[in-house]
């Protein structure tokens, strides 16, 4: 009987070690699956925010081994930046860039109040801190995880006549992104704002579609709006950044450590696109008026003036105390620069 018991606990423990050898193995197997992220964006390859995205991917492919693999499409190719935005909640793209996050939660434009920020290093400490990361939550209902905010930086206006005052813009059928408080800056400025996607700008300001659109320098330069739009006014009237987010539903498919490389390369590579828009403002400045840009300074202070029924048409729609906490943010970074 001890010599069957012996031989019975053998063939257990034989049993174990294979059983556990399975498991290892499989676990092993399903470790080794390359893994894709979709990642779409509307810029021209020639902008830095296609650079910013294509070294995400160079850093994610490095990290992982080339476990995780990054597809990009840029320049509108999955369609507009709603219509790109939807399809991550869907989980039909894994990742986007995109200005257009207001539409699942309308808080998120506080950060595109106009005359809000004075510096880039002002929005960028605001935005990596607690106030960023507060407005990013309620965007995880919709299946979408802000990882990093990239750069869309100060806003400019193009056109066809001098922009020096508010004046100048009124009745001006103006191109705006397709979000609220983009229109109701515009409106406050006294001129016509009309959203259409950005793949379609070009040939609006050609064809006098629009008389004028408003974007930052890097997209001006890169779309080369000069060939269309006589004059750069350097208005400066709104920071937009730029939200990088991936599909919950595909994140919570992924490992810790998968995570944590993606998550680390979008907040690299949203540092990195900051850095190269502003050291490459001034050059493109300088380029664009060497190809016949006539640049504008405008009055600033009028146009600031003209934009503070913004901020009470904003409060009364956030509230109050929502409001007052990114304005206490804003002024805090203010005194501390």
């Amino acid at each position: 009987m001890k010599i069957l018991r012996n031989f019975m606990i053998l063939i257990t423990v034989a049993l174990a070690a294979s059983l556990l050898a399975v498991l290892f193995t499989s676990s092993d197997a399903l470790s080794d699956e390359t893994i894709t992220i979709r990642f779409g964006h509307g810029a021209a390859e020639t902008n830095e925010r296609h650079l910013a995205v294509m070294h995400f991917k160079e850093l994610v492919e490095k990290r992982s081994h080339g476990k995780i693999q990054v597809l990009v499409y840029p320049n509108e190719q999955l369609g507009s930046e709603a219509e790109m935005i939807e399809s991550v909640t869907f989980n039909d793209l894994q990742m986007v860039a995109a200005s257009a996050f207001s539409q699942y939660d309308p808080r998120i434009s506080v950060f595109e109040l106009p005359y809000l920020f004075d510096s880039y290093k002002q929005a960028w400490n605001v935005l990596d801190g607690k106030a960023g990361q507060e407005v990013a939550k309620p965007f995880l209902k919709h299946n979408l995880r802000i990882l990093a905010y990239f750069e869309n930086g100060f806003r400019q206006v193009t056109s066809n006549v001098p922009v020096k005052t508010p004046d100048d813009l009124k009745g001006i059928k103006i191109r705006t992104p397709e979000n609220p408080m983009s229109i109701s800056t515009f409106k406050a400025f006294g001129s016509n704002p009309t959203p259409m996607a950005f793949g379609e700008l070009y040939m609006a300001l050609q064809q006098g579609t629009v008389d004028a659109q408003e974007n930052p320098v890097a997209n001006i330069y890169a779309s080369k709006f000069q060939e269309v739009q006589k004059y750069l006014n350097m208005t400066n009237h709104q920071y937009m950044p730029l939200p990088v987010a991936i599909s919950e539903d595909f994140w919570e498919t992924l490992t810790p450590k998968q995570q944590k490389i993606i998550e680390t390369s979008a907040k690299e590579s949203a540092q990195f696109h900051r850095d190269l828009i502003k050291a490459n403002e001034q050059k493109m400045i300088k380029d664009l008026k060497a190809s016949g840009m006539q640049v504008v300074e405008e009055d600033k202070e009028a146009f600031r003036q003209k934009a503070e029924p913004v901020y009470e048409t904003y409060k009364a729609k956030f509230g109050e105390k929502f409001m007052n906490d990114i304005l206490d943010a804003v002024d805090k970074e203010r005194q501390n620069n």
